[in-house]
């Protein structure tokens, strides 16, 4: 119950905050240290998997809802909003993957 009543609040204060604001976090996990001894691409994969989905969730909330809206300028745009370093068009073409997605 508890979270449901954060998640409303979580969304009531995402859609009046205005566009120059970084976006509010729902909740922030303590970070875990990355289990070693992969390759390097497997690690450059994870982050940007990760980097990809934060740009989607916040795009999401604010109101980006197919791939075709997603440009890479407004991409780099909420990327700046939220606080992350501007995606390289790999993780532009990923956001835009998750955003599209079919979830049914």
């Amino acid at each position: 119950m508890a979270a449901a009543a954060l998640a409303a609040e979580h969304r009531s204060k995402a859609l009046t905050t205005p566009a120059t604001t970084p976006l509010p976090t729902l909740t922030t996990l303590p970070k875990k240290p990355l289990p070693a001894g992969r390759p390097r691409e497997w690690y450059v994969s994870h982050n940007r998997r990760l980097k990809a989905m934060r740009l989607a969730i916040a795009l999401l909330d604010a109101g980006v809802h197919r791939p075709e809206q997603a440009s890479g300028r407004r991409i780099r745009a909420t990327a700046e909003r939220i606080g992350v370093r501007p995606p390289s068009d790999a993780t532009c073409r990923l956001v835009r993957s998750l955003i599209g997605h079919d979830s049914r």
